[in-house]
């Protein structure tokens, strides 16, 4: 399939974007741009993420993210380093709740090394002890760091209180006593089971044409197992009303709140999408950033989100106040929650977050890497590559009354509450 994204479909400059299958039978999504001498390519192991950690070995998939890239094959981490930084070549991994991605960014005359390499790290990574010990110390610093953070409290408390009894409320990065005791075996065990072409989705961008992007495709990803074996994970909803809070003598109270969300694939979440923009998604235009910051000066930032994981989505939001403040603060919150049910939006409200969501799309698209980005994540979502061209339409075609719809089936739930810091008053 081959699909042209004009400006007037929302983006900046047309990008055509093919979907390709390679000799060896791995589908990909193509773009080709010669105007810089580089290819960006991104892929992800769907399902692969943190929620593949067993119990007691939290942080398995983001330790081994953290090594697939020091040392492979024959290269030990700085050999492979070298290689890496010496050719301009940029390769990472990165292990989020659901899925495990990767990035491969390389100047079109060292393609084959590139895919030569990123081919060594996910087949034969060697997970050196010294390599393990070196990314083990960083990620534990920078949990020990977070000890008295309220901010990071209350995010550990929110996966705990809105995702009980499910991998989704582990910590993803692991923990101080977690993390010790992940050995090479487990990181072995995971990666033999956790990456599989049957979970695999892959964008490339830049200055290289089908066949080299067939060839590229094919040299890094070959050798991949054909299926991965992975452990099935649950769905779950945010339980409503919940409420859970940590006694912390700071200065700023935290305050984090969750309701059930909507599928990726709702015949409402378009209207949810926009409906969240106006409630909380807008970063200076929101209704609760008007009602709690500007005219009540009770917070620097407030802010909502609609969460689309592979097993929950959900609403989110939160702020941070002054603890005298807090119980106001969260009193507002939730006023404008329920004002939004009972009214609605405005029409001026949604013709602003209309502009803004199709005017701001065209930033998304204004390199290669965030092209790439953007593909692989409408892959992991299962989204055709014909949403780029119909998304401003089905933004332009939400109505006020859709909005008032969606916002009485999602915003009347009690709301779950995290709250880190002295007592409410």
């Amino acid at each position: 399939m081959t699909l042209t994204l004009t400006p007037d479909a929302g983006a900046e400059a047309a990008v055509n974007v093919v979907e390709r299958t390679s000799p060896s039978g791995l589908s990909y999504w193509h773009v080709a741009d010669s105007t810089v001498p580089l290819v960006a390519m991104r892929f992800g192991f769907r399902g692969a993420g943190a929620t593949q950690d067993t119990d007691g070995l939290e942080g398995t998939a983001t330790l081994a993210a953290a090594v697939l890239d020091e040392g492979a094959g024959p290269h030990d981490a700085l050999a492979f380093q070298t290689l890496l930084e010496d050719n301009a070549i940029r390769l990472s991994f990165d292990a989020s709740q659901d899925n495990l991605t990767g990035e491969l960014t390389v100047v079109a005359d060292t393609v084959e090394l590139g895919a030569e390499l990123l081919s060594l790290a996910l087949t034969q990574p060697r997970f050196d002890e010294d390599a393990i010990e070196r990314a083990r110390g960083q990620i534990m610093a920078g949990l020990r760091r977070e000890l008295n953070d309220p901010e990071a409290i209350a995010s550990r408390l929110s996966s705990e209180t809105f995702f009980p009894d499910h991998p989704y409320a582990r910590p993803s990065r692991g923990s101080l006593e977690s993390l010790p005791t992940i050995s090479t075996g487990d990181l072995r065990a995971y990666h033999q089971r956790a990456l599989g072409r049957d979970r695999l989705h892959i964008a490339i961008v830049g200055d290289i044409d089908a066949d080299g992007a067939d060839a590229l495709v094919d040299a890094a990803f070959a050798g991949v197992a054909e299926a991965s074996s992975l452990t099935t994970v649950s769905r779950i909803d945010v339980p409503a009303g919940t409420v859970r809070h940590q006694d912390l003598d700071v200065a700023q109270t935290v305050i984090r709140f969750a309701m059930p969300g909507i599928d990726r694939d709702d015949p409402d979440f378009m209207a949810a999408f926009v409906m969240n923009h106006i409630v909380g998604g807008g970063t200076f235009s929101s209704r609760l950033f008007k009602s709690v910051r500007e005219e009540r000066g009770l917070t620097y930032s407030v802010y909502s989100y609609l969460a689309v994981r592979d097993h929950a989505p959900f609403i989110g939001g939160g702020a941070s106040t002054r603890p005298e403040r807090a119980q106001e603060t969260l009193d507002v919150i939730r006023d404008v929650l329920s004002t939004f049910v009972a009214e609605g939006p405005s029409e001026e409200e949604l013709q602003a977050a209309k502009d803004f969501l199709i005017g701001s799309y065209p930033l998304r698209f204004d390199s290669s890497q965030k092209i790439s980005q953007q593909l692989v994540g409408m892959q992991l979502e299962d989204m055709p590559i014909s949403y780029m061209a119909e998304r401003a339409a089905l933004i332009r075609a939400i109505t006020v009354d859709d909005i008032r719809r969606v916002a009485a089936r999602l915003l009347n739930a009690p709301l779950s509450l995290v709250i880190v810091g002295q007592p409410l008053t």
